[in-house]
């Protein structure tokens, strides 16, 4: 035991090192009879696959080769058939053509038919024979009657060669011939072998016969189709000798064999594949070709012949079809097989293609993600531009304004006021075109609103009319506005932007119109359409519609407008406008139900128009007609397309008409609502400009030529109650006053006479003033009329040029109107004017001695701020920086508003607005915490935070959300204006705030 211990496992040992190796042996030897059997697995798969594969590929061949011959057997089939159906049909027609000879020249006495009846029968009905290149009628004649026949025909009887006739048993000869084949008139058609064969298994059989094929005129392979002429019906199985006895003549015709298979192939699909050979094979031995090339009859296969039966049973014919190309393995017999080895490589390519393109949209998401951004931080980066440079543009110009504005209220030499006047106005224009610019920015990030407001649309117009009105008169031309009275007087909408698009429009006309007129009328859409719904023209987005522009404009259209110049739009013709005058008069109803108002305005002018080529893109931003148009007449091309734009925001449309070297036509539509003036608050008052009432009950009597402009004078008279007739002339004005034509207004006697200078004609040499002493002296008048001469010039001149006690200059607007009748009749304005500027509904009522902190880190700004709101009796302190703001606003303070800069260094505007509404909570905290009376409590709640108004020349940043989220109550762009002042702090300093 103790010797054998130590060897068992010394023994073990070894066997226990040989288990690995043996174990490897084994596994390779193991390895090896796999491998063996994976290979000869292998190798009978591919043997057995390839088996399988070609198995498949011969089933999948036979399949289809026999599929393709079962294809060309019904192809060949189809065109056989549809081929004797259409020969079929032609036989038909010369059989009918066979039956109506017979009838009209053998059963008629004497005979219908001769051979211009034949000849035009047979051309006017040869679309019913498309396929016979002619038809001819061959009488049968025996020899015993040929010199009787050839005396009535006047000509011979010739053979096929224009020979005479030998002498025969009978002959054919053509008597009758369509005029296509008219040169065999004459021939005998017996003459020829083949033909008397034909003729007389024609006449044997009573049966359509067929020639051989021959070459024809038109170089196509044709046969001659020929049918026996039967003096009597006879049944199908006559005998030959009836037959004969019966024989009157044959008809033939040239078939074209070619032709009719040629356009049967075109019909049909598949024509492209295939050969198509049609054989005369009554010879067996040698068939003759009727179409196709000379393929023998053993054509390569797979081919098919069809038997046709052309109805000659002489004639026997055969159609052989064949593939153009002999046809290919189906490919599906490769690609079936060996496509199911590639089957899951195929799927494995699949899903890697749909996880590479899943890689590629993700890819592509997350690089338009970036994009996006980008873009948005570039609309935001080109919005802050847009800010920087108005901010630094308007700081620069609001002190340049400023100072003039304050210049200019200092006592000036003349020169001195028109050169500071002429600054101004060139200030204002760069600040409007800046404002365009801004406008353009806010209407392509849709960022412009429309406030809603009542205003004076007829105040705004008057505003617009005195803006050009020295431009007007120093072009000399008309410049007039009428508005309807069915039109409301105040409305809810946005004045701002309404004014906007009048003065674009009518900027536009003043600019490009050197004669004539402009004219801007405002009526209710339903009024509008009415009067010109039967002679509206054509507009399509804006463009006249029309090829040539002199028919554009009927030309029964009169020159009877405002000026006498021609006007481009028909519909503002003095026809239409008389219209829409008898429908203010008339009260023609219209809905009120719903408070919207839509109006239509056009703005007339009679200027160069637009050419043809440039009314596409009259709309776009920053385009002109052509590149003179900027530099003879200025302007960006930015107007219209915001005027359209704002249109568009008033839920209108904006189209136009126009006529090169006439003028345009501008027509606009806009939905506002109605507002009552007793609905108009306090604070809004303001926005309204009342007329004086003291003119009202006077009467006037107008001399003007021209109807559209007296009603324009009318209008603006009627505004101030003021009654008016008017008369042509001035005869007739003095017929009226001295009651020769007819009774005046209301049957007083008129303050006065108003007269266009244009009607001051010859025959006023004789002073008026003597023609009114003359009347007195005749007990018509007791009181002279002021006469009042109405002229575009200056009233000085005009005034001492005639005799007129005064001259009111135009344009016409009522409260120059006004002001003008004061002084020609002297009646008193002092109570009109009183207290203008010290009532609580101007600039001056809300400021006076109102405590306003101005807070500006530019010192010029701030003087101007200071002498503006100094000028209007406010008490004004003025700091630099929102810190000493925050300093001096510690509540108690005694404030009552406070204009702040936005843009300012070390703590901006709104910061410091919002470091003031938290000092204002916490003393509203600390007030409601502390013990206190009750009257003292009320007067706390009473107590209202301070209103804080952005002052800024940034206005596309600074818009009213912007200010609210950072606690301001609004805002005031810089440079000030008093209109734009008086809205912004009407809310805070006006009566009902204050009390």
């Amino acid at each position: 035991m103790g010797a054998g211990g130590p060897d068992e496992p010394a023994a073990a040992a070894p066997a226990a090192a040989k288990s690995p190796a043996a174990a490897e042996d084994e596994a390779g030897n193991a390895g090896k009879r796999t491998g063996w059997r994976v290979k000869a697995a292998v190798a009978l798969y591919v043997v057995a696959l390839s088996a399988f594969w070609l198995g498949l590929h011969w089933d999948l061949r036979y399949k289809a080769l026999s599929k393709a011959e079962e294809g060309l057997v019904c192809m060949c089939e189809e065109r056989a058939r549809m081929l004797q159906d259409q020969f079929a049909v032609s036989v038909n027609h010369v059989h009918a053509l066979a039956i109506l000879v017979a009838t009209f020249n053998y059963e008629k006495q004497p005979p219908a038919l001769d051979q211009d009846t034949f000849a035009d029968y047979t051309a006017r009905t040869s679309f019913e024979r498309p396929l016979l290149s002619g038809v001819a009628y061959a009488q049968r004649v025996k020899h015993a009657d040929r010199d009787a026949f050839e005396r009535q025909q006047g000509w011979i009887i010739r053979t096929m060669k224009h020979e005479p006739s030998p002498e025969q048993d009978e002959y054919a000869p053509v008597i009758y011939s369509q005029e296509t084949i008219s040169y065999i008139e004459g021939l005998d058609m017996m003459s020829g072998e083949e033909d008397r064969e034909n003729i007389l298994r024609s006449r044997e059989t009573g049966k359509a016969v067929l020639t051989r094929p021959f070459r024809l005129m038109s170089n196509h392979l044709g046969v001659v189709l020929t049918f026996p002429v039967y003096l009597v019906d006879l049944p199908p199985d006559a005998k030959e000798e009836d037959r004969l006895a019966a024989t009157a003549g044959y008809l033939g015709g040239t078939f074209d064999v070619e032709s009719l298979v040629e356009n049967l192939l075109r019909q049909l699909a598949g024509n492209q594949e295939l050969v198509v050979n049609v054989y005369d094979v009554t010879n067996h031995s040698d068939p003759l070709v009727m179409y196709g090339s000379e393929v023998p009859l053993g054509a390569p296969s797979p081919s098919h012949i069809c038997v046709l039966d052309f109805g000659d049973p002489f004639r026997k014919h055969h159609m052989i079809c064949r593939y153009r190309n002999k046809p290919y393995v189906p490919w599906n017999a490769i690609t079936t097989p060996s496509g199911l080895f590639v089957i899951f490589m195929l799927i494995g390519y699949i899903i890697y293609a749909a996880w590479a393109r899943y890689d590629s949209v993700k890819e592509d998401y997350r690089k338009m993600e970036a994009l996006k951004k980008r873009a948005e931080a570039a609309d935001v980066a080109k919005s802050q531009f847009l800010a920087t440079v108005s901010h630094e543009i308007r700081t620069p110009m609001n002190g340049v304004l400023g100072m003039l504005d304050m210049l200019l209220d200092t006592e000036l030499k003349s020169t001195q006021r028109d050169f500071a006047q002429t600054a101004q106005v060139c200030g204002k224009a760069l600040i409007s075109l800046i404002n365009e610019v801004l406008d353009r920015a806010k209407i392509e990030a849709n960022r412009l609103e429309l406030e809603s407001v009542p205003f004076d649309l007829r105040s705004i117009l008057d505003d617009v009319v005195s803006l050009f009105s020295s431009k007007s008169r120093e072009k000399k031309i008309e410049l007039a506005v009428y508005v309807s009275e069915r039109v409301p007087e105040i409305l809810l909408g946005d004045p701002g932007r309404f004014r906007q698009i009048i003065t674009n429009l009518v900027g536009n006309s003043i600019k490009f119109t050197e004669r004539g007129h402009i004219f801007v009328q405002v009526h209710l859409a339903d009024h509008s359409n009415l009067a010109t719904e039967a002679k509206v023209e054509p507009v399509v987005n804006g463009i006249n519609g029309h090829n040539d522009e002199t028919t554009a404009i009927s030309s029964s259209v009169s020159h009877n407008t405002l000026s006498g110049f021609e006007a481009a739009d028909s519909r503002n013709s003095w026809e239409n406008f008389k219209y829409l005058l008898s429908h203010e008069t008339n009260e023609v109803p219209y809905g009120t139900d719903s408070d919207n108002v839509t109006l239509v305005v056009s703005v007339e002018d009679t200027g160069i128009g637009i050419p043809v080529h440039a009314q596409c893109r009259v709309f776009a931003p920053f385009m002109q007609a052509d590149s003179s148009t900027s530099r003879n007449y200025g302007g960006t091309g930015i107007g219209l397309s915001i005027s359209q734009c704002l249109v568009e925001l008033m839920r209108g449309q904006i189209n136009f008409v126009s006529r090169p070297q006439v003028g345009s036509t501008f027509t606009f539509t806009a939905v506002l609502q109605r507002c009552e003036r007793n609905a108009v608050s306090v604070s809004n008052s303001a926005l309204l400009h009342p007329l004086p009432s003291c003119f009202k009950g006077l009467s006037s009597l107008l001399v003007d030529k021209r109807p559209v402009r007296a009603t324009v004078t009318k209008y603006h008279l009627q505004r101030l109650g003021i009654a008016c007739k008017s008369v042509a002339t001035v005869e007739l004005a003095l017929g009226v006053l001295s009651g020769r034509y007819g009774t005046l207004v209301n049957r007083k006697q008129p303050s006065m006479l108003l007269i266009e200078s244009d009607s001051w004609g010859l025959k006023m040499d004789i002073p008026l003033h003597t023609r009114f002493l003359e009347m007195k002296e005749n007990g018509c008048e007791s009181v002279f009329p002021q006469v009042i001469l109405l002229a575009s010039e200056e009233s000085d001149k005009m005034k001492a040029k005639y005799a007129v006690d005064y001259v009111i200059t135009k344009p016409l607007k009522a409260s120059t109107l006004a002001a003008c009748l004061f002084q020609a009749l002297g009646i008193s304005i002092t109570q009109a004017n009183k207290g203008k500027h010290h009532g609580s509904d101007s600039l001056y009522g809300l400021l006076l001695e109102k405590n306003i902190l101005v807070v500006d880190d530019n010192k010029v700004n701030l003087r101007v701020a200071a002498g503006t709101l100094k000028k209007y009796g406010a008490k004004v302190k003025c700091v630099e920086s929102g810190k000493d703001a925050l300093e001096l606003l510690q509540v108690p303070h005694e404030f009552d508003l406070c204009l702040m800069d936005i843009q300012m260094p070390e703590m901006d505007g709104f910061e410091a607005t919002r470091h003031i509404r938290a000092i204002e909570a916490k003393a509203h905290e600390q007030a409601d915490d502390a013990d206190s009376s009750e009257a003292d409590s009320m007067a706390r709640k009473a107590k209202r935070d301070l209103p804080v108004l952005a002052m800024t020349a940034d206005v596309i940043q600074a818009t009213h959300e912007e200010c609210t989220k950072h606690g301001m109550d609004g805002y005031v762009s810089k440079p000030f204006e008093e209109k734009q002042l008086f809205q912004a702090m009407k809310k805070f300093l006006g009566p009902c705030t204050s009390s």
